[in-house]
């Protein structure tokens, strides 16, 4: 007996931020969520750091004129948990709806690059922020780390995320192949270097549905020439915040299900038939039967970045202090055991985890 066919209605995004008022952009938000669940969607995708706005200063401006518009972004960005957080969880709920949206993110003195997948139930289901800004975004923002590197299931499928030109770096997207993803969301800026950030856009975000034999949901933002002027009156940095957006959907076999948005506001819509998932991977799934993980496989360190760890962890217990009649006896000398057989690693990085096969 055949089984019942399922299909998610997906929504990438394109829409301009609010540089002028603090909480326009998260109005903004609110209101595409409401729009694409009138149109039935069960998924919507946002741009990368949408929630306020993408620093387009800090491709444009040299560092001593970085100041006030890097302090106006530090002062808008999100905390999570936050207002925001809640509005959007909020909205998610009463739509039922998983959202995946990008925002700046505040930790105390320091920006990141955060993507947020919030379930259909509102539930914060994944924070993750870039592990590694590129070029000018380091002026901005700082290093993500592995703990986010993470497939969460949903009420539409197991859900992962990446942004921008972390879909470069080969072992990230790797470690969400190997956890199964089917929906990928991929988030870039938008309004961008121009045509030729697109075309290698769409290069990159085909390839990965191909490879990974998952869906792939791309929102890009969007600029409109006012703000453009507002970030630089040179017409010929100007230039440079124009193009680069490709908002698309592509099914697993690499297709594009709607037409890309390439310029202005709107969305793509698009049925997902999950079934295409085992037609592709029947035939090469780089992760099962595809894969040789005797002879590759991934290591990751999935340990949150600390910045302080307790002197408890880092002591490592003497075979001498443990009681020979302790039932912790054999245990522990399985331990040094197993741990003698390890290549030496750094005592403050995580334990290795094979992602592979």
């Amino acid at each position: 007996m055949a089984s019942t066919p399922r299909i998610v209605r997906a929504a990438a995004i394109q829409i301009a931020p609010d540089f002028e008022r603090p909480d326009g952009t998260l109005d903004r938000v609110c209101s595409a969520i409401d729009e694409a669940a009138a149109k039935g969607a069960q998924i919507a995708v946002f741009p990368e750091t949408f929630v306020p706005y993408y620093p387009y200063f800090s491709f444009v401006l040299p560092p001593v004129l970085q100041g006030a518009p890097h302090l106006q972004l530090v002062e808008r960005a999100v905390v999570v948990p936050g207002p925001v957080t809640q509005a959007v969880a909020e909205r998610a709920r009463a739509r039922h709806m998983v959202v995946v949206l990008g925002v700046n993110e505040r930790d105390h003195g320091s920006l990141y690059n955060t993507q947020l997948v919030f379930d259909a139930d509102g539930t914060l289901a994944l924070k993750r922020r870039k592990i590694t800004p590129t070029y000018h975004e380091r002026m901005v923002w700082g290093m993500g780390d592995g703990a986010g590197l993470k497939v969460v299931d949903t009420a539409v499928g197991r859900v992962g995320a990446l942004a921008c030109w972390e879909h470069y770096n080969p072992l990230a997207r790797y470690a969400l192949m190997a956890q199964h993803e089917e929906i990928h969301c991929a988030q870039f800026p938008g309004s961008l270097v121009g045509p030729i950030f697109a075309e290698q856009m769409e290069v990159t975000i085909r390839h990965h549905a191909l490879e990974s034999g998952c869906f792939v949901v791309n929102a890009t933002g969007w600029l409109t020439d006012e703000q453009i002027r507002s970030v630089t009156p040179d017409a010929n940095l100007q230039k440079a915040l124009r193009g680069g957006c490709h908002t698309a959907i592509v099914s697993p076999e690499g297709k594009h299900l709607a037409p890309p948005l390439t310029e202005g506001e709107g969305m793509v819509i698009a049925d997902l038939d999950m079934a295409l998932i085992a037609k592709r991977k029947r035939m090469m799934d780089s992760v099962g039967h595809y894969a040789r993980p005797e002879l590759l496989s991934l290591a990751i360190n999935d340990r949150p970045a600390e910045t302080t760890v307790p002197m408890h962890r880092t002591q490592p217990h003497s075979i001498d202090s443990i009681d020979p009649r302790s039932p912790d006896h054999d245990h522990h000398h399985h331990d040094l055991d197993h741990a003698a057989r390890q290549p030496a690693t750094d005592d403050r990085a995580a334990v290795l985890r094979v992602a592979a096969g």
